[in-house]
């Protein structure tokens, strides 16, 4: 079954085609290194909740949007060799291509699924 790395990020909502462009320039390098598919998300329908929410892991601010996204991946030997590569490819300079958001407020994590219907 494949492999599903996700991730939450707090984008500052005036970035919104800032951050469409990075990915339109930085996801199809997951697809040349091993990736099935990449979503990016941008939050509609975000409830707000009384103990925890998506806001509150990423601390994100009131002029931020919650985004979503994932990676799909054939396996996780095809995820942690594409991602090794992902870090060490040139092109991905974050001082010629900041991120249009804060990295380090971002929560991320890799997952096996244990059920897949359609």
């Amino acid at each position: 079954m494949n492999y599903v790395q996700g991730f939450v990020i707090a984008v500052p909502t005036a970035n919104k085609q800032k951050f469409i462009d990075h990915a339109a320039m930085f996801d199809p390098l997951f697809i040349e290194f091993g990736a099935l598919r990449v979503l990016e998300c941008w939050g509609e329908d975000v409830p707000r909740g009384k103990q925890t929410d998506f806001f509150g892991a990423v601390k994100c601010r009131d002029d931020e949007t919650v985004v979503f996204s994932w990676i799909e991946w054939p396996d996780r030997a095809t995820c942690d060799a594409g991602m090794e590569k992902m870090m060490a490819d040139p092109r991905l300079d974050p001082q010629a291509h900041p991120m249009p958001f804060d990295g380090a407020r971002m929560i991320f994590g890799g997952f096996s699924p244990v059920v897949a219907i359609g």
